[in-house]
């Protein structure tokens, strides 16, 4: 019994500095994107816990919306590209290291240069940058795609990221691969086919 209570202590022990080392990466992010005009809450400062319509003013400002489902599949792809790059390094670094590449997406997508590159190219004509919890959400979402990924065989991660792929192109004609080709490569065809039929705010 006391061999069992010591291991529990020192399993407590072991990852206690990589929860300490997320916490910091959080406060960082959040802190960043105060400093550089964020708004925690959005333009209303109300905490709200999902927006679904894509084409609301509340879009990006609450908890979590249908895009946050991409940034699970951040998380499966960091975890394959790092296990890539490094995969002789145990995976709580690798993790660490995941969750640095994320909360520093999340500070550049709410830059003026992102954000101005969105509403050029992309369905999100009337993006104004994600609240601070949206980007706090962003990051978590991440974090449980690397953690599945983590335990899940590879072909189980696959079927997921072609799941969500699917099921929000299907509800609002987006999705990640979207976001990616109109973000780099924009297509005024792609642009057209997500716009036609919604009224644009």
């Amino acid at each position: 019994m006391k061999e069992k209570i010591k291991f529990d202590t020192e399993k407590i022990k072991y990852y206690s500095w990589i929860f300490a080392a997320v916490v910091i990466i959080f406060f960082l992010t959040a802190f960043t994107e105060l400093s550089m005009g964020r708004l925690f809450f959005g333009s209303d400062g109300k905490f709200g816990w999902w927006e679904g319509n894509i084409w609301s003013s509340e879009q990006s400002q609450r908890f979590a919306d249908p895009y946050s489902f991409t940034h699970i599949i951040h998380g499966l792809l960091f975890y394959l590209i790092v296990w890539l790059s490094a995969r002789k390094m145990p995976v709580r670094y690798r993790f660490l290291i995941a969750v640095i590449l994320e909360a520093g997406w999340e500070i550049m997508e709410n830059s003026p240069l992102i954000i101005d590159r969105y509403r050029a190219v992309t369905i999100s004509l009337g993006y104004v940058g994600d609240s601070v919890i949206n980007s706090l959400s962003d990051i978590l979402m991440m974090i449980i795609g690397f953690l599945l990924a983590a335990r899940w065989k590879v072909w189980m991660s696959v079927v997921l990221v072609i799941l969500i792929e699917l099921v929000l192109l299907l509800l609002m004609k987006d999705n990640l691969t979207l976001n990616i080709i109109m973000l780099i490569f924009p297509l005024e065809a792609i642009k057209s086919w997500q716009i036609a039929g919604h009224v644009i705010p």
